[in-house]
């Protein structure tokens, strides 16, 4: 079993950054691949930020340039840094992890507004 925890998550005025974190826990084995998700009320949750099998990173491209995913393996972290944040950018994030399951994280909110 695998639990996520995200964290970083709060109300920042546009333009402003905030720094999302997901750790990861549990049984870990073999190749996964994590990625941030978001859902806007009464939208779809949407892809923000993917690791791929090759090693890069995709993006959404409403967040090119703004968004970085990074991740450090030694903590089982993950990391999304936002930038440069518009009021579209609300949402609740989440964190997934892909191996042979799927499993996600219970969300932290954004709030993007002045």
């Amino acid at each position: 079993q695998v639990q996520l925890v995200e964290s970083g998550g709060g109300l920042v005025q546009p333009g402003g950054s905030l720094r999302l974190s997901c750790t990861a826990s549990g049984t870990l084995i073999g190749i996964y691949v994590m990625g941030w998700y978001r859902q806007a009320p009464g939208k779809q949750r949407e892809l923000v930020a993917v690791e791929t099998t090759d090693g890069t990173t995709k993006y959404a491209d409403s967040v090119k340039g703004r968004f970085t995913m990074s991740r450090d393996n030694a903590k089982n972290t993950v990391f999304l840094q936002m930038n440069s944040l518009k009021p579209e950018d609300t949402a609740t994030y989440y964190c997934r992890l892909l191996s042979a399951l799927s499993y996600w994280g219970q969300g932290t909110q954004v709030t993007v507004s002045s």
